[in-house]
């Protein structure tokens, strides 16, 4: 089976790739520049793009919803622009889907994820469908793996278990 791809932004990139990329299934990852305004973004000059990364699977190991459910763990998706420490538009909470069935798993489970009440607020997660991806420059890929005691606002949390489905 071919590897499938999703595109999140939740937050600096640097913890959401250390984390997702040890998710069984998970083939591939690499961080970048997406859903915003600049042809050929850097980190100097993204504009309005969100800090995101692209995330290849394979999707007989694990699913588009098993993925977004630990996206919505490792991050806080309630509060706008923002996560930990970082401020701004860069650090927006961002599902980029690529096709219609990504988009109604994303819609599913942000819903999902407001019933739980997991979270103290409501989930303001943006669904957008997929635009350019801009790589991150090669000191921001694999970050933490090259500074192990790097900054990160990312984190599991063993108590938040979204509830199976009925």
């Amino acid at each position: 089976m071919m590897n499938e791809r999703a595109v999140l932004a939740g937050g600096c990139f640097w913890g959401m790739q250390d984390l997702i990329r040890r998710l069984p299934g998970v083939t591939g990852t690499r961080v970048g520049y997406t859903g915003g305004d600049v042809e050929n973004a850097t980190y100097k000059n993204h504009g309005t793009h969100a800090e995101g990364i692209e995330i290849l699977f394979d999707p007989t190991q694990t699913s588009y919803r098993k993925l977004l459910e630990f996206f919505f763990q490792i991050h806080d998706p309630t509060t706008v622009n923002r996560q930990g420490n970082d401020l701004g538009m860069s650090y927006r909470s961002a599902i980029y889907y690529v096709d219609e069935d990504q988009k109604a798993v994303a819609l599913d489970t942000i819903a999902d994820v407001d019933a739980s009440q997991l979270w103290p607020g409501k989930v303001v997660t943006e669904v957008e469908p997929v635009g350019a991806f801009w790589d991150a420059e090669e000191e921001h890929q694999d970050y933490l793996e090259k500074h192990p005691n790097g900054y990160t606002c990312h984190f599991p949390r063993a108590d938040w278990v979204l509830p199976k489905r009925a």
